[in-house]
């Protein structure tokens, strides 16, 4: 079978963050039993160097500069609300991209979109098999953040609201097949495609970035890690470090938190402080794991399963999470729930005074991501949906 996967964000290094690490485990696994062609977009930090190793994991890697903007935002803006498509997907297209997929779609069987941005490239004539891979609904998440307070702008993102939900039910038509990580996903996109077959397949974890720890260090000190330049994740460490942290100041004097991630944004930076440290990009996120006692992951927003969760799980950190923290996960014994500043430092309290509870849910929780949350896990299931696929008539 010849596959065409479409992957506007670079897939490689797997370090980089949610979208590479799903679309470059996946791609790894599907070319072990296929030809996997791979179009993808060089920015400015991608290296000759990681795009010689991302060929290795294809049968043809065709990469393209990144088109400039040529708009101004009131221009896209204008272009949303008339032709309905989000800017955060128009600033992604290529028209020399387009115009290799037109010219060489015939001789592929399935298409894949790795994230939902990648839609834009698929032709609804297009007579191949079509599956997009969500990674999280974009309607779900401008929604979400309205909800709970989160959203950078409020007044733009009311406006956008009915637009991206007519946007997700618009493109969900054009395919046959859809995956998306969690159950929650499935049932908004179900409703905006009936028909469709949609898959839930979660993500995986690379045993070997994120090993067992080998001892519990005990101690007052927490973590938080992912992208330090993402909306949710700017908004969690925030809500820790502001609100969390100074009640658990009170009780432990000596309480200490690291942010770890790529790319924080000023706002990050700023929270850095005697007892919080900020890391920017490390080379391994496993090693800050390891010296921590608890790893918090105080989710107000963002659909999806969480990478951060299943890493801290594998390595075996007790957790303390928020609902959105745990989405799609089988938590019970596993974490600790909280989604309130009082049940935060009461679950966190409660994990610093029990060396034995931070030891049954360290156990409990990665011999939980060995069994269900592997990659090759993954990768059979998303073979499995190509495959199938592949016999569908359209």
């Amino acid at each position: 079978m010849n596959i065409l996967m479409l992957s506007t964000t670079f897939p490689y290094p797997p370090t980089k963050g949610g979208t590479q690490v799903r679309t470059f485990h996946l791609l790894k696994y599907l070319n072990q039993a296929h030809n996997v062609t791979v179009l993808t977009q060089r920015s400015a930090d991608v290296s000759d160097a990681e795009i010689k190793a991302l060929r290795e994991f294809t049968g043809e890697l065709v990469v393209f500069e990144k088109a400039p903007q040529a708009s101004s935002k009131l221009q896209r803006f204008a272009e949303f609300l008339i032709k309905g498509t989000p800017p955060s997907v128009r600033s992604n297209f290529s028209p020399a991209m387009q115009a290799w997929i037109d010219q060489h779609i015939e001789k592929f069987d399935v298409i894949t979109c790795e994230h939902s941005v990648n839609e834009i490239y698929v032709r609804p004539e297009f007579q191949q098999k079509k599956i997009v891979n969500v990674h999280s609904s974009v309607y779900g998440s401008c929604k979400n953040q309205l909800q709970t307070g989160t959203s950078e702008n409020q007044l733009r993102d009311r406006i956008n609201l009915p637009l991206l939900k007519r946007y997700e039910k618009r493109y969900c038509q054009k395919f046959t097949n859809i995956v998306v990580t969690t159950d929650d996903d499935r049932a908004q996109l179900q409703a905006f495609n009936p028909t469709a077959e949609i898959d839930v397949i979660p993500n995986g974890v690379d045993f070997a970035a994120f090993p067992y720890r080998t001892n519990d260090l005990g101690g007052h000190h927490l973590i938080f890690i992912g992208a330090m330049d993402n909306l949710a994740n700017i908004d969690a460490a925030k809500f820790l470090s502001l609100e969390i942290l100074p009640q658990l100041e009170a009780i432990y004097p000596d309480v200490t938190l690291s942010l770890v991630g790529a790319r924080p944004t000023a706002e990050i930076q700023q929270l850095g402080k005697k007892n919080i440290t900020v890391t920017g990009q490390v080379e391994s996120i496993a090693d800050y794991l390891h010296q921590a006692t608890v790893c918090v992951i105080p989710m107000r927003t963002g659909y999806g399963i969480k990478n951060k969760t299943l890493e801290a799980m594998a390595a075996g950190i007790p957790i303390v999470s928020s609902d959105r923290g745990l989405e799609g996960l089988q938590s019970e014994h596993r974490a600790l729930r909280a989604n309130s500043i009082n049940e935060y430092v009461a679950a966190i309290s409660w994990l610093f005074e029990d060396g034995n509870l931070r030891s049954q849910l360290s156990q409990n929780a990665r011999s939980l991501v060995e069994t269900e949350y592997t990659w090759e896990r993954a990768g059979r299931q998303y073979l499995q949906v190509l495959e199938r696929s592949s016999q569908v008539e359209i």
